[in-house]
Formats: C-alpha cells, sequence, structure tokens
C-alpha cells in the first residue's frame, strides 16, 4: 500500500542523505582533476628549471673551484702543496654557487606566481628542483674534470710533471644549500610580500544581532526599512441599540 501524497518514484530505492559526500566517480571529480593540473604542470616546470639551473652551476664550479696539483717524481706522486686547503676551498665554492642559485630560483618562482597566490607546488617544485640541480652540478663538474686515474695521469704527463687532481665534493651536505636555501626565501618573501586575503570587518561595522525566540534574524546586509508613521486608524462605528430592548415608534 502506498502512501497518500507520495510522490512517483518514491519506491525506487531509500532516500539519499543529502549530507553525505557523493559517491566515487561523480561529478565533482573531474573537476578536481582539473584543478590538480595546473598545480601539477607548476611544480614540474620549477622542478625542470632547477635541474637545467644546476648544469650553469656545474659549469662554473668546474671554471672557480680551486686544484689540488701533483708532481711526478720517479715512481712516485707528490703534493705540490701538502697544506693546501684546495679541497676545502672546492666545497667552499661548490656552497656558495648553491646559495646564489637558491636566491635567484626562490626570487624567480615567488614573482612568476605571487599572482596566484603562489601554493604547495611551488615550494615542492623548489625543494626537488634545488636538490636535482645540486646533483646534476655535481656529477656535471666531476665529469668535466681530470680523470680519477692518477697512475694513467703520471704516466701520461712523464717524470717531473704536473696534474690537477679530479674535482670533488667532499662534503656532500653542501647538495641540501640549494633546496634549503630557497625553500627558506621563498618562506621570507612569501610572509612580506605575498598576496593576503582581506581582513574579516570587525563585529562593530555590522552591529550585533539580538533575536527573540521565535523570530528570524534579519541578514546582515539588508537595508533597514526607512522610518514610517503609523497610519491613521479608521473611526470606529457608533453603538447599536440593543436587540431586545424597545423600539422607537413608527
Amino acid at each position: 500500500m502506498t502512501v497518500p501524497n507520495t510522490p512517483a518514484g518514491a519506491d525506487a530505492g531509500p532516500a539519499r542523505d543529502p549530507y553525505a559526500p557523493p559517491p566515487a566517480g561523480g561529478p565533482t571529480e573531474p573537476a578536481e582533476r582539473t584543478a590538480l593540473l595546473p598545480e601539477l604542470r607548476i611544480g614540474a616546470l620549477t622542478c625542470l628549471a632547477g635541474a637545467l639551473l644546476g648544469v650553469l652551476v656545474g659549469l662554473l664550479w668546474f671554471w672557480l673551484a680551486p686544484r689540488v696539483m701533483f708532481q711526478v717524481s720517479g715512481n712516485q706522486i707528490l703534493y705540490m702543496d701538502p697544506e693546501g686547503e684546495q679541497r676545502a676551498g672546492a666545497d667552499a665554492v661548490f656552497a656558495l654557487l648553491a646559495v646564489g642559485a637558491g636566491v635567484l630560483s626562490a626570487v624567480v618562482a615567488f614573482l612568476a606566481t605571487r599572482g596566484r597566490g603562489g601554493g604547495i607546488a611551488v615550494a615542492v617544485g623548489l625543494a626537488v628542483g634545488g636538490l636535482a640541480g645540486s646533483l646534476a652540478a655535481w656529477q656535471l663538474g666531476a665529469a668535466l674534470g681530470p680523470t680519477a686515474d692518477l697512475p694513467a695521469h703520471a704516466r701520461q704527463v712523464g717524470d717531473g710533471g704536473t696534474f690537477s687532481a679530479p674535482l670533488e665534493l667532499g662534503a656532500h651536505g653542501a647538495l641540501l644549500v640549494w633546496p634549503m636555501t630557497a625553500m627558506v626565501l621563498l618562506l621570507a618573501l612569501s610572509a612580506a610580500f605575498g598576496k593576503r586575503e582581506p581582513d574579516p570587518l570587525p563585529y562593530w561595522a555590522t552591529g550585533p544581532q539580538w533575536t527573540l525566540p521565535g523570530h528570524s534574524a534579519a541578514p546582515q546586509d539588508a537595508p533597514h526599512p526607512p522610518y514610517a508613521p503609523h497610519p491613521p486608524q479608521a473611526p470606529q462605528d457608533a453603538p447599536r441599540p440593543p436587540q431586545d430592548g424597545p423600539r422607537p415608534p413608527e
């Protein structure tokens, strides 16, 4: 038996809770995927830019880093400056170049994404791109340097000749200088010059809203009605004589 006034199609199945989340694959899933694509694109571009900048850093490191020099003396390979700090100097040059690359990448990424309010994709792209750029610079600088086979290099230059040692990065912690610098600078720039949301109005700007029980509050942005005097009341009718009393003579 169907209850009267039952809408058509009510017997098709149980009623769905209006507050329940939408089912998987509903109309909101394509919208979320569409909103996620720009974030992924920005993160990928930031990471790729960091890797390409690492090529330039590797070339500068190979050009500016001090070299450890050897001298061939008979069957021996001797240091020309045993107390030199060339190896530590190479690590310091790499760290300084990484700081410069981190500052440059963070400033460019902040200026390019300031209008859209940045985003987590920019920070992740800077971190991953900085680490990829550091690894690329390290491997490129080491590959461009002399060979690591010292005996073969010594036989090539001959007795009394000099040659430089391969370019190496002794302090591997310098690989983290670039991403850490970029992340700290991006945080500082976002806090100082980032896009801000407008502050909410104070409570006295809209006024408090009090309502009595059983009455609904008027919306805050509704205009107040202008003052209008009460309409004049119609005059009351004259009292009528009772129906059961004496009537006047006709």
